[in-house]
């Protein structure tokens, strides 16, 4: 069999599309703060958990200070090397 296609059924197509697109926009805009705010709030814990670690370990190292002293957690490395290899740098200038 082969089928014609009418102008009621393309009229009938797009309109579906066209119902289908504005009703998604107009559900989207309903639901996308709480999906967000769902999201964000799973992001939360999951950093909470994975650097509760560090925050307990920082606050213990905080209260066996005593008023007045100094404590240095880690010293930081001096690694400053410049490269030879690479040249001098010649500053040119435009002639006109």
């Amino acid at each position: 069999m082969i089928y014609e296609a009418s102008a009621m059924g393309f009229l009938r197509t797009i309109l579906i599309l066209l119902l289908i697109y504005f009703g998604v926009k107009i559900l989207s805009r309903l639901f996308a703060p709480l999906i967000l705010r769902f999201v964000a709030k799973k992001a939360e814990q999951k950093f909470g958990q994975q650097f509760g670690g560090f925050q307990n370990q920082k606050q213990s190292n905080q209260k066996r200070a005593k008023e007045g002293e100094t404590v240095i957690d880690k010293m930081p490395e001096n690694h400053k090397s410049s490269n030879d290899d690479v040249g001098e740098y010649i500053d040119y200038e435009e002639v006109d």
